[in-house]
């Protein structure tokens, strides 16, 4: 039987998926949409609809995003053309970086 990886999250992690949770149900009470709806129209199970409003960090990113999306949670920018502007700002700068990161070599210095 495998065995399952433990992951660990960051505080900063932990604590941003559970605001986007709360702010997905909160919005979709607000909206007065039942679970069913909002699972229906992102296409997901109504018991990974309830995972994603409780912050389980195993969620796909993009049925979470989905969802935030269809009970009008903003992730980054309101207005569509903005994010579509950003996202080119983005592009371009990582068509100016390299495409692959190595690791420093250390070098040791010996002042003595």
């Amino acid at each position: 039987m495998p065995k399952s990886i433990v992951r660990t999250y960051s505080r900063y992690a932990e604590e941003a998926l559970t605001l986007l949770a709360k702010r997905i149900r909160a919005s979709r009470l607000e909206k007065k949409m039942s679970a069913q709806e909002v699972a229906d129209r992102a296409g997901i199970s109504r018991g990974m609809l309830s995972r994603i409003e409780k912050a389980d960090p195993k969620c796909e990113i993009g049925a979470t995003f989905e969802v935030a999306r269809i009970v009008d949670v903003t992730l980054f920018e309101a207005e569509p053309s903005r994010l579509t502007m950003q996202l080119k700002q983005v592009e371009e700068k990582l068509s100016l970086l390299p495409k692959s990161a190595r690791k420093r070599s250390k070098k040791v210095i010996d002042d003595f």
